[in-house]
Formats: structure tokens, C-alpha cells, sequence
């Protein structure tokens, strides 16, 4: 079976999100030239993400990886966020991007961002590949968007289900026979 047998409908296409990726990139390099930029990656979702992001930057930043979650294997958040893997380097009197694959009920980014906030950073803003608003349990908004998505279960460009379907090209809607809500 072929994976894309499981989507419901195509949410955003590849070219959709190269061209919102290249144009993130260029408002960031504006608002951060002559900065020293960390971009923390939320993985393992937002590696796809990050990485075009950090293609798309125009001047040098360094990246850091953190493992965090709080969805575990399913498809609704568990409400309590682990981190399994802090930053190594120092990022006090730097600017942090923070940057996830999708802002759904706001708890990862604020357990990850309240962390980061100890380690004494000039900044940190938070950047989000996609924004799922009507799933939201608290009030954080990202500082940088790329698609606001309606409440649909999505995979694809690094969003998974389970682990799977990361390696999709485009955001797609998942079939709901796939998740077992029949």
C-alpha cells in the first residue's frame, strides 16, 4: 500500500510551503541582521521544517535540537509535555527562534519556551509551520505563522501519526479509517 492512500485530500502542497518557507526566511533575515540567532528545532517533527527554514535565512545562525512532546502515539495531546532532549549550547544573550511543525493546543511550546526563558536568551520567538487555532488550551500565539490549518488531523512535511507519513512532500489531511475513527 502506498502511503498516499491514506490522505483524506491534500492540505498544502509542496510548492505552497516552499514559497511560504522562502518567504519566512526573508522576513527573518530582515528582523534579525547583524544578530547572534539560535534556532532551536522541536524534533522530530519540525526537522523538515527548520531545516528549508534555515535554508531560507540569509545570514549565519546556529541550530539546536530538543526533543519534546505531548502526544505520544496518539492523535489528541496527553496534556502533560516531556522533554527528552535539552539544547547542549549556551544561548544566554542570544536570540532564540524556536521553531515547531504545528501550534495545536499551545502546551509543548509553552513547557519548551518557559525552559529556554531560564537559560537567560536575549530573545525568543516562536515559529510554527502550521497553526491549528481551534485546538488551542491556552493563550499563546506564534510570533511567525506559515499556515493557519483547520482542525483536521494532518501529516506530511513532518508531521506524523504514530511515526509515519513524516516523509510526505505536502501537508495532507490523514483518513480517519487510517486513525481508527471510522
Amino acid at each position: 500500500m502506498e502511503i498516499n492512500e491514506d490522505i483524506n485530500k491534500v492540505l498544502l502542497t509542496e510548492e505552497q510551503i516552499h514559497r511560504r518557507v522562502m518567504e519566512l526566511g526573508a522576513q527573518i533575515t530582515k528582523e534579525y541582521k547583524g544578530r547572534k540567532v539560535v534556532m532551536i528545532c522541536l524534533l522530530k517533527g519540525a526537522a523538515y521544517f527548520a531545516c528549508d527554514l534555515s535554508r531560507a535565512i540569509d545570514m549565519p545562525i546556529r541550530m539546536e535540537f530538543m526533543v519534546a512532546s505531548s502526544y505520544g502515539s496518539g492523535t489528541h495531546t496527553s496534556g502533560s509535555v516531556a522533554v527528552h532532549l535539552d539544547i547542549k549550547d549556551n544561548i544566554a544573550g542570544k536570540d532564540v527562534l524556536l521553531v515547531d511543525d504545528i501550534i495545536d493546543s499551545g502546551l509543548t511550546f509553552a513547557r519548551v519556551k518557559a525552559l529556554l526563558e531560564t537559560k537567560n536568551p536575549a530573545s525568543i520567538k516562536t515559529v510554527a509551520m502550521c497553526d491549528k487555532k481551534a485546538r488551542r488550551q491556552n493563550g499563546l500565539e506564534a510570533d511567525y505563522v506559515g499556515f493557519e490549518i483547520p482542525d483536521e488531523f494532518v501529516v506530511g512535511y513532518g508531521l506524523d501519526y504514530a511515526g509515519d507519513y513524516r516523509n510526505l512532500p505536502y501537508v495532507g489531511v490523514l483518513k480517519s479509517s487510517v486513525y481508527g475513527r471510522a
